[in-house]
């Protein structure tokens, strides 16, 4: 096991991970027709008549203007409850928009997968920490991400994990940071973040008295690489 007071690290009480490119090495596309074909397709089965072109301009037209009417710096969107939204107005019978937009949602996200697979130096490391109270805040959609969480047997391994879609606001927010704080009732400057974004991990968690790192840098650092 690690003690982080070996490596020149001390007063560290608790660690915040992020998820994606950290702990999950993972590749999108959501700006291709072919990401929305299968999808189009599938929804045939629930009764919702949509193009694939229509759905890729619906599905971004609704994120801005969800993101709009937040105003606020930062806010995060709900891709469920946009995709809900689409599949009602398109639908040739009775749905439930909520269920329908939660499957719709992880439709779409497999559609969009072109590469997701755990970083094995991340799960050794998650090992090696394994008895720091550890959190998880990501810019993520719970509706998705918590699964493939699971799937890759990384969930249970936290204390707290935050998603950005739950909360509301997105990194590079403070107040994202200082819910995992608070979460595991420790202080900021108890904190180590770890994350692959200098402007979205780095830069936050040291405006808030954390100490942070770059997750290559933790690799290298605990010599696990």
């Amino acid at each position: 096991m690690i003690e982080l007071d070996e490596f020149g690290i001390s007063g560290i009480k608790g660690l915040i991970f992020d998820c994606y490119n950290t702990l999950i090495e993972i590749k999108t596309d959501e700006d291709s027709l072919n990401t929305y074909e299968p999808v189009s397709k599938w929804l045939i089965y629930q009764g919702v008549k949509i193009s694939p072109e229509d759905l890729m301009r619906e599905y971004k037209n609704g994120v801005k203007q969800y993101m709009e009417r937040r105003w606020e710096a930062n806010a995060e969107v709900r891709v469920e409850e946009v995709l809900g939204m689409i599949c009602k107005n398109h639908a040739l019978w009775d749905v439930d928009e909520e269920v329908l937009g939660i499957e719709t949602a992880r439709a779409f996200r497999a559609g969009s997968l072109r590469r997701m697979q755990p970083f094995p130096y991340s799960l050794k490391l998650l090992q090696e920490l394994k008895d720091y109270p550890k959190a998880v805040v990501s810019n993520g959609q719970r509706v998705f991400s918590e699964l493939e969480m699971r799937f890759f047997g990384i969930y249970n391994q936290f204390h707290a994990v935050i998603f950005s879609s739950d909360f509301g606001h997105k990194k590079p927010d403070l107040r994202i940071f200082l819910e995992a704080c608070k979460q595991l009732n420790l202080e900021p400057e108890e904190m180590l973040c770890i994350g692959d974004n200098y402007e979205h991990d780095i830069v936050p968690a040291t405006k808030l008295g954390m100490k942070a790192m770059h997750i290559e840098e933790a690799w290298r650092l605990f010599k696990l690489v």
